[in-house]
């Protein structure tokens, strides 16, 4: 059973002067959902506009309420534990301006590659601690890509296991980014590690998505790995 869907809530203002970040929570747990919807809103930059139990429920329910974010769980059944890996693929296809952030107690190398594949922004797991969830969906609000450290860990373990290939295509910095963005690292955070400005190291990412022919950090992260460049 899903809540009232009510009006996209993207274009209001918070008390901060930060826009809204809308969402809706796809889980096919009421409980699950009831528990998220309550962390979040104690936020005054985040606002809960819809929620959905399946994938039907969930196409509706964004089609209605445009959010910013969805919060997607992959196992929306007990028949399948990747249900959620189409949804997403069709979200993203679907609403160029929403982005799916993963939020799942699925933990592996290959799914978490898969789900980036489908057109997630960022994957977390269930268990992450309060602010570590807020700060990955202000991020991916932000076009930025976002991973807690155990799926940070499973993508650059399945980067690494692939075998290298030569690329003309990128300069060895941008391969340093690639790395960087691959463990979720903002624009900021990699102009801190590499010693660049915030303004350099967003220069490279939008070579880096151009160069590979892709829309968001996280798809050029997936393109890069099918062809070896990490």
């Amino acid at each position: 059973m899903t809540s009232p869907a009510i009006p996209s809530q993207s274009g209001r203002t918070a008390a901060s002067g930060h826009a809204v970040i809308s969402i809706v929570l796809v889980d096919d747990h009421a409980i699950v959902r009831q528990g998220i919807r309550s962390i979040l809103e104690r936020h005054p930059q985040m606002c809960v506009v819809g929620e959905a139990a399946t994938s039907q429920e969930a196409m509706a329910v964004v089609s209605d309420t445009r959010p910013r974010i969805v919060l997607l769980d992959l196992k929306l059944s007990t028949s399948s534990d990747t249900e959620g890996l189409e949804l997403c693929q069709k979200l993203t296809s679907t609403y160029s301006d929403t982005a799916v952030l993963v939020l799942t107690t699925l933990i592996d190398d290959q799914l978490v590659v898969r789900a980036i594949r489908s057109g997630a922004s960022g994957y977390v797991v269930k268990d992450v601690d309060t602010r570590e969830l807020l700060r990955a969906i202000q991020a991916v609000s932000q076009g930025e890509s976002a991973f807690d450290s155990r799926s940070a860990a499973a993508m650059v373990r399945s980067l690494n296991a692939r075998s290298p290939l030569e690329s003309k295509q990128l300069t060895e910095r941008e391969r340093e980014v690639l790395s960087l963005l691959a463990r979720g690292l903002s624009n900021r955070d990699i102009g801190k590690r590499l010693y660049i400005s915030e303004t350099t190291a967003k220069f490279h990412v939008g070579n880096i998505i151009r160069k590979l022919n892709v829309s968001r950090r996280a798809e050029a992260v997936y393109a890069a790995s099918k062809m070896g460049l990490i």
